[in-house]
């Protein structure tokens, strides 16, 4: 066997002191000859370990082959077998935890793992450039289904039914079709025009997209199956904000994470006519420490705050936000102030003038630290405040990043859909609910989780309903 590098190759990106300053995508991708570079990591291997760490089981092997040997083109062809956002995926998925997690390269050989992630953002962003051939459309069966939400799983789910020939519809709530991709990831994190390629590509296969469409108030599931479909898949993410519960949290100039990226990412908040602002400048804490939390801080730092602070209970060991997010935030001048918990946020009050304009906005943060205790249930260690320890930050806006969970509207309207005790949509690893021919995935199962799962949610709950249909 011959000897491989022992790192992947690097990444191309813009400079810190240049794209803290813009919301252009940080990383550059993969030049043709870098790319061919990285191909040559991997080892072919015949049992394709890496295969089973992706939730989508692209044949990864077989798709570096394609590049190893001048066929980037077929290296597309190789992964949209298996994924319908190969670009999204290739930016934004974990795969340090998945399937690059597998690779032999790191397993067995003690080296860095191929970089996958990498190399399938190089073979779609090519596809997407070069080619221009009209995808062959399948042929149709003649069933209907719906699908309930635009974000990754509702659109992988269409997008394997469309293949299957099914005639697939879907509802969005909102006026762009994307959900988290559009509303939650940040533009230098996943460009928008990435994401409407991506779903250009889907309505090619005849997927229709309705927006504007909240089901459970513009219509219900039962109303779908009386308009004909024969089966509906809920895919509707988990857009309700979880809050700390304390002192302070309805002073002005705090935001849930969910709020703030959305003005800023889907209501263009950041130009100055917008007509839904947020506040920007000025320094800002972050509560939280996962990728939206990275996102949320990245972002207050892009609209111009002059100092931006993540504040997490744990260590930078326990840390869950991907790798190379917390890197480009450091990078870019973010101070992470770890093993501290937010327990008040303080507003601002002038006795003497009741009419002072910056009465009830934030002033500040009250904050403890924190120390680590035994592992929870989760395998991490507990974290437990030190008597005595509380302080003060200076902070002009609060944003609190610590969760979602499922909004109601649908299991509130929808008769006989069981949830669990967080609201989450019960359902098996097949999508399969406690309504008939009513499938769901994603985070309205999980709870928020990462876009890679949804998505392999929502191919297993597509083939699910084509057993169904078909046996019906």
């Amino acid at each position: 066997m011959a000897a491989r590098e022992p790192k992947k190759h690097e990444m191309p990106t813009q400079k810190p002191e240049v794209r803290a300053h813009n919301f252009e995508e940080v990383a550059l991708g993969y030049t043709y000859e870098i790319a061919k570079a990285e191909s040559e990591r991997c080892l072919n291997c015949k049992n394709k370990p890496c295969v089973s760490g992706c939730p989508v089981n692209v044949d990864i092997p077989e798709f570096i082959a394609h590049i190893r040997n001048d066929d980037p083109e077929g290296a597309y062809e190789v992964i949209s077998r298996s994924s319908s956002l190969p670009a999204v995926c290739g930016r934004v998925c974990p795969q340090e935890h998945q399937c690059e997690h597998e690779c032999t390269l790191a397993v067995k050989l003690n080296l860095e793992p191929v970089g996958i992630g990498r190399l399938e953002r190089f073979a779609a962003d090519y596809h997407r450039e070069n080619n221009t051939a009209k995808p062959v459309l399948p042929e149709k069966n003649g069933h209907r289904v719906a699908v309930v939400g635009a974000g990754p799983s509702g659109l992988t789910c269409a997008g394997d039914l469309a293949h299957l020939g099914y005639d697939v519809t879907i509802f969005e709530a909102l006026h762009t079709a994307g959900g988290v991709l559009v509303y939650g990831i940040p533009e230098f994190r996943l460009p928008k025009s990435i994401v409407a390629a991506e779903i250009e590509t889907l309505k090619a296969l005849g997927v229709e997209i309705q927006t504007d469409v909240i089901i459970g108030k513009t219509l219900t599931v039962d109303e779908l199956f009386e308009q004909g479909y024969e089966a509906v898949y809920i895919g509707t993410g988990a857009g309700l904000p979880n809050f700390m519960k304390i002192p302070g949290e309805s002073l002005c100039g705090v935001y849930s994470a969910n709020e703030f990226l959305t003005r800023s990412n889907l209501m263009k908040a950041y130009l100055d006519d917008s007509q839904t602002p947020i506040m920007k400048g000025g320094r800002v804490a972050v509560s939280g420490g996962g990728n939206v939390a990275m996102d949320a801080a990245r972002t207050a730092l892009r609209l111009g705050a002059e100092k931006v602070f993540i504040v997490y209970r744990r260590s930078m060991e326990e840390l869950p936000a991907r790798k190379e997010e917390v890197e480009h935030a450091m990078e870019e001048g973010i101070e992470f102030m770890f093993l501290c918990a937010p327990i008040e946020i303080l507003g601002y009050k002038n006795e003497n003038d009741p009419r002072d304009p910056k009465n009830g906005f934030v002033r500040g943060m009250k904050c403890i630290k924190m120390e680590l205790g035994e592992p929870d249930e989760r395998g991490r260690r507990r974290p437990h405040e030190i008597p005595g320890s509380e302080f003060e930050l200076d902070v002009d806006s609060v944003i609190i990043a610590i969760g979602t969970s499922p909004n109601p509207l649908i299991k509130n309207t929808t008769e006989g859909l069981d949830v669990n005790s967080h609201g989450c949509i019960i359902a098996d690893d097949n999508g399969i609910t406690s309504r008939t021919n009513v499938f769901a995935g994603g985070d309205a199962v999980t709870g928020a989780a990462t876009v890679i799962s949804a998505m392999g949610a929502g191919k297993k709950a597509a083939a699910a309903i084509h057993k169904a249909l078909s046996e019906k």
